[in-house]
């Protein structure tokens, strides 16, 4: 039986994650190992225990939690419920990408004002508080606004 399972450190190695996460999954009940050894307490996992450990892993990767994993493997979600919670993930991981997107606009930005700006040339000379006063003008326009007028009313 044993040439038909794998162990948990060959599982380990095979996805790249460490024995203590699958303990841990384990722990949580999401993967059991198929056989303990008594004498050892070696655990040993079949080809369908290492399908589960391959969703998980991948289901992780998405952003779902442990628990939410658990309801998925288990087969707890049903249809409706599972299309919901990939919809929640999808909708969270769009937010993400948009919010980086955003980020990386503000980069250039900044990179390309800095470029241009003649008060850059002398960023090593200036006070602390010019220097965030000229890190500031440089960010997005709508960033920048909201920042001076704020800026502004707390030392009115």
């Amino acid at each position: 039986m044993k040439n038909d399972l794998m162990m948990i450190g060959e599982i380990a190695d095979f996805f790249g994650i460490s024995r203590k996460a699958i303990r841990l999954y384990e722990k949580k009940g999401i993967i059991q190992p198929v056989k303990v050894d008594d004498a050892n307490g070696y655990r040993y996992y079949s080809a369908a225990q290492v399908q589960q450990l391959n969703a998980l892993l991948e289901l992780k990767a998405l952003g779902f939690s442990l628990d939410e994993i658990k309801r998925i493997i288990d087969g707890k979600a049903e249809k409706a419920t599972l299309l919901e919670m990939l919809e929640k993930k999808r909708q969270a991981w769009l937010e993400t990408m948009n919010s980086a997107r955003y980020k990386e606009e503000c980069l250039g930005e900044m990179i390309k004002n800095l470029q241009v700006s003649p008060a850059a040339q002398k960023i090593t000379e200036m006070t602390e508080e010019e220097r965030a006063w000229l890190l500031v003008k440089m960010v997005c326009l709508e960033d920048v606004r909201a920042q001076k007028v704020l800026s502004e009313a707390l030392w009115l």
